[in-house]
């Protein structure tokens, strides 16, 4: 079960991705989505230490960073789609 803190990890990147495209959706420029996925991210990754007991991080600064790193991932991955195309 050490697997599921990765997971975790990845439903955080999917979670702000998801984000990421609603936020295309509104009348926002572009530039501001990393941002809103970043801030996202980081409320998520600490909201992880308590919702999930195999977290890859046991403290807030840590999860903190994680989460941050997992929504700016997303949009990296949304880059990484458009060069594919």
């Amino acid at each position: 079960m050490e697997y599921m803190g990765i997971v975790g990890v990845a439903a955080i990147t999917v979670i702000c991705y998801l984000i990421g495209e609603i936020a295309k959706a509104l009348p926002l420029e572009n530039k501001w989505i990393p941002v809103i996925c970043g801030i996202c991210g980081a409320g998520l990754g600490v909201a992880g230490i308590f919702v999930m007991p195999e977290f890859p991080a046991q403290d807030y600064i840590s999860a903190l960073a994680v989460g941050i790193v997992s929504g700016l991932a997303a949009t990296g991955v949304n880059e990484a789609a458009k060069i594919v195309k």
